[in-house]
């Protein structure tokens, strides 16, 4: 079993994947960007406890993508910077899965979302 000091390296290389992930991302930035506005409209409409487990599933899931397609493009770059079509191929299904996550993020939201703006509306 590995000993406490190899636990907090791998802890210490994911965090750093992390940092490196988010910087310089500007698909990160915009995932991130919609998901505090998921957030504040969820305070607003005040989500209940299973609704903000979807929410963060369906965020955190999103998000994910985002930074493995990133490791993705990086390993890429690495790898060599002559067009290579299986290259091209991986990265394009890479962001076709970010696109599918997305995509299945906006449909989870407009069920998690409509029916309190419609109740809201109502009250209006």
């Amino acid at each position: 079993m590995a000993s406490c000091k190899a636990w907090l390296r791998k802890f210490s290389h994911a965090f750093r994947g992390l940092v490196v992930g988010m910087h310089g991302q500007s698909s990160f930035l915009v995932h991130l960007l919609v998901a505090l506005a998921a957030v504040a409209l969820g305070l607003v409409v005040g989500l209940t406890s299973v609704e903000w487990a979807i929410l963060t599933v369906t965020i955190g899931l999103v998000l994910a993508m985002e930074l493995l397609n990133s490791g993705l493009e990086a390993l890429a770059r690495a790898v060599t910077d002559q067009e290579n079509p299986w290259i091209k191929d991986a990265l394009d299904i890479a962001a076709g899965a970010v696109l599918l996550a997305s995509l299945v993020a906006v449909l989870v939201g407009i069920c998690l979302f409509l029916p309190h703006l419609v109740r809201l509306s109502r009250l209006l």
